[in-house]
Parts: C-alpha cells; sequence; structure tokens
C-alpha cells in the first residue's frame, strides 16, 4: 500500500485549481456525511437479530467506518484519529437529522446528488479527472486531503499540505 504522502500527493494532483480546492473542502464532507446517512439505513443489526441499541448502531455506516478504519489505521494513527472524528461529526448530524424528523433518506440523496454535481464542476474547472477514477481507493483519501488543506487555509501548519516543505520535498508537485 501507498504511504499516506504519496496518497496525498497523488490526489493533490487533480486538485491544484483554488477554485476546485474550495469545491472539495465544501462537498468531501457533504458526501461523506450524506453516504453515511444513506448506509446508516442499511439495518445490519435488525437482520442479524439484535435488539435495541445493539441494532440501531451495527448499520451499513458504521460497517463501512470499521472497515475504513483499518486502512486509515494502517496510514497512520493521526488519520486514524482524524477520521474517528470525521465519523463522530457524520454520526452526530446524522442523529439531527433523525431528530429533526426530515427523512434521513431524502436528506441524505439530496445532499449527495448537489456534491457530486458540485465536484463534477470543480473538476471542469480544474481540467482533470478526480483521482478515484484511476483508485477507488482515493475516495478514502478525500477526506484527509480537504481536511489537511482547510487547516493549512486557515495558518494552521500541517505536514503534508500542497506548497509544504514536509521531508524537504513541496507536497503536491
Amino acid at each position: 500500500m501507498r504511504s499516506l504522502s504519496q496518497f496525498l500527493h497523488d490526489y493533490g494532483d487533480s486538485h491544484q485549481n483554488p477554485v476546485n480546492q474550495w469545491v472539495h473542502i465544501v462537498c468531501v464532507p457533504a458526501i461523506l456525511i450524506s453516504t453515511l446517512g444513506l448506509l446508516w439505513l442499511i439495518p445490519v443489526g435488525d437482520w442479524l437479530g439484535l435488539s435495541g441499541s445493539s441494532a440501531y448502531w451495527i448499520n451499513g455506516a458504521t460497517i463501512l467506518a470499521a472497515l475504513s478504519g483499518i486502512v486509515y489505521l494502517r496510514l497512520s494513527l493521526g488519520v486514524f484519529v482524524l477520521m474517528a472524528g470525521w465519523f463522530a461529526l457524520s454520526a452526530w448530524i446524522i442523529q439531527i437529522v433523525q431528530a429533526s424528523g426530515l427523512s434521513l433518506f431524502w436528506t441524505s440523496l439530496v445532499v449527495w446528488v448537489l456534491a457530486w454535481a458540485v465536484q463534477v464542476v470543480g473538476h471542469k474547472i480544474e481540467g482533470k479527472k478526480p483521482s478515484f477514477v484511476e483508485d477507488l481507493v482515493f475516495l478514502l483519501i478525500g477526506p484527509i486531503f480537504v481536511s489537511i488543506e482547510f487547516a493549512a487555509k486557515l495558518g494552521i501548519p500541517v505536514p503534508h499540505a500542497q506548497g509544504s516543505h514536509h521531508d524537504g520535498q513541496p507536497q503536491g508537485h
């Protein structure tokens, strides 16, 4: 498996345009949360005959999070912690949507479709196809990349940001 630095460098190659970067900073979290919202509706716990909170919390989203966690942990403990935070935020938002009386399915689906449509526009502006077209693992790298790039845009010194000098080499070039 490629290193975190290599994944981020390769992902960054098709995310150089500042407009496309901002599109991703907004849309990747929206896609992540809405995807988990849709997967939350797959009642694996019920199918396994579990009841109560066990049934509720064993679903397509939590299973994907656990499996993705293995990949994230292999990249680094820091990435695992970052993505655990994203999952916790996503689960919290899913709970809010469900408590509001809105349909989790329709809310997630609309957000998912709109965010992907805007991402397509971002890549048209960029002039490069999305990284995941070549390797689906990049679907897991996107949230890491946008977290790092957003932090860098806020002025937080983070390793692996495009244009940073981590290990003496500019990232994203």
